[in-house]
């Protein structure tokens, strides 16, 4: 849920930000739009149809006659000064007076409109000698003309200026209108599906529950059925085994040769079955670590080696302050060790060592048999070591297993103590 909100918050914010930066391009194109409309009005409208004849040619009276018909319907609303322009470059008329007469050359952008019509908007250069009076009116300026024509049928560039913080007032005024709809939006969007998501983030966090409870009531009831089985064959077949096996070695030392071999053969053999199946008790339900100790169940678990010839030396410590997984980890470890070196090693000779080593709980298992090459191990060994290798990975520990054809195999697991 937290990870909603937070990618919820980040995404609001950079869509406002990016509705932002669109919604000021916008509204700039927006009030340069009507700057161009009203320089079109007051140019074709108002100040083409009263342009007296001789204003081309510079006549005063023209000139005089034009400043007192229309100047005052010119200089409304933003625009802060009006220039009329001949297609020379000459300022024919201009509400500073200063100007009229004046010769400055036209821009390309200035030539194109009084030749093809239409309008043009550009921020003013106010470093030119024909605007030195606009720097009085401070800030940016935007200038803004058009083609009116003369009585004369001559065609003349009309040119508005207007403040561009005027403009900039006016495109505050368009982000107020739409700003508002778009955060507001989103900010409904975020409000309505936040419970939605609470909602859908309480089911599932339910049904994980349930699914976690039932995989513990499934693995008791495996771990429930693994004891009682365990613990039948350990009160009946085993102890059977253990009472046998006396009874023969009671018999053989009362009995004379050979029947005394035979009888001792028998119960050596019933011994080795009984330490099998032992360990096979060990693998169906492993011993309880922390009462029993790790010591105790590692001697059980490589009892079968030492059964079957292979000389075996075991060495455990330093598990006094691990955690209950290190430990468990770390026996789970030997075991499928200890099982591969049993089916696949061959070996005449076994070491099983546990110590700490700072943080970790180090073990390492080493036997002289057969070895392999690690790229071609057997399908059983190898999806064994496999499960193991994923499993220490998820504990944060390393595992490594170095072994060549005929060298024998080390197989060496540091597990984090906690």
């Amino acid at each position: 849920m937290a990870q909603f909100l937070a990618a919820g918050f980040v995404t609001l914010v950079v869509v406002v930000l990016v509705t932002g930066a669109l919604s000021r391009q916008a509204a700039d194109e927006e009030a340069v739009a009507d700057a161009r409309a009203i320089t079109q009005v007051l140019g074709r409208s108002v100040a083409q149809p009263a342009i007296p004849e001789g204003l081309v040619s510079g006549d005063a009276a023209a000139i005089d006659r034009l400043d007192r018909t229309v100047l005052d319907r010119l200089l409304v609303g933003d625009v802060r000064r009006i220039k009329i322009w001949g297609a020379d470059g000459t300022i024919l008329y201009s509400d500073r007076t200063e100007l009229i007469g004046a010769v400055y050359p036209l821009g390309d952008d200035e030539l194109e409109v009084i030749e093809d019509g239409g309008t043009d908007a550009e921020l003013s250069d106010l470093g030119r000698p024909e605007n030195r009076y606009e720097r009085a009116l401070g800030g940016d300026l935007l200038e803004v003309y058009t083609r009116v024509w003369s009585p004369e049928d001559e065609p003349l560039l009309f040119e508005a200026y207007f403040t561009a913080d005027e403009l900039s007032q006016q495109r505050s005024a368009i982000l107020d209108r739409f700003l508002p709809i778009t955060i507001g939006a989103l900010a409904a969007l975020v409000l309505l599906t936040t419970p939605l998501m609470l909602l859908l983030t309480r089911r599932l966090s339910r049904s994980s529950r349930e699914r976690e409870r039932l995989l513990e009531a499934a693995v008791r009831a495996s771990d429930a059925e693994r004891l009682r089985i365990a613990r039948d064959l350990h009160d009946g077949v085993v102890q059977d085994l253990a009472g046998s096996s006396m009874a023969l070695s009671t018999l053989a030392t009362r009995s004379s040769e050979p029947m005394s071999s035979d009888l001792d053969e028998v119960g050596r053999s019933l011994r080795i079955s009984m330490r099998a199946l032992r360990s096979l008790l060990v693998e169906i339900y492993p011993p309880d670590l922390h009462t029993a100790g790790l010591a105790a169940a590692v001697q059980d678990l490589v009892a079968p080696l030492s059964g079957a010839g292979v000389r075996v030396d075991a060495d455990v410590s330093g598990d006094e302050d691990a955690s209950a997984a290190a430990v468990a980890l770390v026996w789970r470890l030997a075991q499928e060790a200890v099982r591969n070196v049993a089916r696949h090693a061959r070996a005449r000779r076994m070491s099983l060592t546990v110590r700490r080593e700072e943080d970790h709980l180090v073990l390492e298992v080493v036997d002289d048999g057969v070895g392999f090459t690690p790229s071609e191990r057997s399908d059983d060994a190898g999806f064994g070591l496999r499960a193991a290798e994923s499993l220490v990975r998820e504990h944060g520990g390393t595992m490594e297993v170095e072994s060549t054809p005929g060298s024998g195999t080390i197989v060496r697991v540091e597990v984090p103590l906690s």
